[in-house]
């Protein structure tokens, strides 16, 4: 944890091959990450550029574009695995997470199929399996997550999401024990918003935060067993906020935030370290009407990024087909 005292870790956003075997290390070794998550952009960008991947893909021309991917992803996520290992054996985290293929995330059967035969494939304990929080995702997440699989339920914007997936993963604490976390995606909603918020003298860079805090207090409330809130999406883009704005802000007991790489090392080199959650009720409704009052649908807002995300996540799985062909 990189705040032991209130459970909170920080995680990296990142994998590409050639910084899992350097800069990765280095900073496990200094304490300041014990996980680290995946998602097909990230993916698309690490093997699209980097020169690291072409001696492997170099024999894999026999293999379909998607089961090139699959070599190449379960590589990499195997070998976060074993770095981040003795983290998870000692009870710190010590995760890292794959993102079934998100042209899924509307067939549940086919996401626990995938989720089963990924986790199987990597064969590692430390490894999640993301899942989109649609509908037929926390059908797929409660499946999963039932047969001892960490679950990440990505792509959670709205409360009725997040409530969602706890819901399941509460149901599979019935049959199973094991990790989950509800990731929360916070910058990408004061982007959609913030220049509307300016014109009308509404503070910015605050929606995201109220939203996820509103999230945060709901989950801790359900005390769902092994299920944390991880706070995604918490990149600065631009120069109007600091760039360890999003870690800074939303720096809550029994937490975790994955955030890039130069995100976290701002973080570290200057960034608060006072809790700033649970933030109350109060406050929390109280920028939501000033939101409201300023015309703006939090909740139209709410469903574009949930559409806008998915719809992301599946032209960066293309791309990779595209390329891989």
């Amino acid at each position: 944890m990189y705040i032991a005292e209130a459970r909170f870790a920080l995680w990296a956003d990142f994998i590409e091959r050639t910084f899992l075997e350097g800069e990765f290390k280095e900073l496990i070794a200094k304490g300041i990450i014990n996980g680290a998550t995946s998602n097909p952009a990230i993916f698309k960008n690490a093997i699209l550029t980097s020169p690291a991947y072409k001696e492997q893909l170099a024999t894999l021309s026999h293999l379909s574009p998607k089961e090139k991917y699959e070599a190449v992803a379960i590589y990499d996520i195997q070998n976060a695995a074993d770095i981040l290992r003795p983290l998870y054996d000692a009870g710190d985290d010590g995760y890292v997470s794959i993102e079934v293929d998100p042209f899924l995330c509307d067939d549940a059967e086919a996401t626990i199929a995938e989720g089963m035969r990924l986790h199987a494939a990597i064969n590692r304990p430390n490894v999640m399996i993301k899942v989109p929080a649609t509908e037929a995702g926390y059908v797929a997440m409660e499946a999963l997550a039932s047969h001892d699989i960490a679950i990440n339920a990505t792509l959670v914007f709205s409360v009725e999401q997040a409530i969602q997936c706890a819901e399941a993963f509460a149901r599979a604490s019935r049959n199973a024990s094991v990790d989950t976390v509800i990731s929360v995606f916070v910058s990408r909603v004061d982007r959609a918003i913030d220049e509307a918020l300016r014109e009308k003298g509404v503070k910015t860079g605050w929606m995201g935060i109220i939203n996820a805090a509103d999230i945060y207090n709901r989950i801790e409330a359900l005390n769902v067993p092994k299920c944390r809130v991880l706070f995604a999406s918490t990149g600065v883009k631009g120069d109007e906020f600091r760039a360890s704005y999003y870690i800074d802000e939303l720096l809550a007991p029994n937490s975790v935030n994955t955030a890039p790489i130069g995100t976290i090392e701002s973080y570290v080199a200057g960034g608060d370290r006072r809790i700033k959650l649970p933030l109350s009720d109060r406050l929390i409704e109280e920028h939501t009407a000033a939101v409201r009052n300023a015309g703006i649908d939090m909740q139209q807002v709410i469903q574009t990024q949930i559409d806008e995300g998915l719809e992301a996540f599946k032209v960066a799985f293309n791309d990779i087909m595209n390329t891989l062909e």
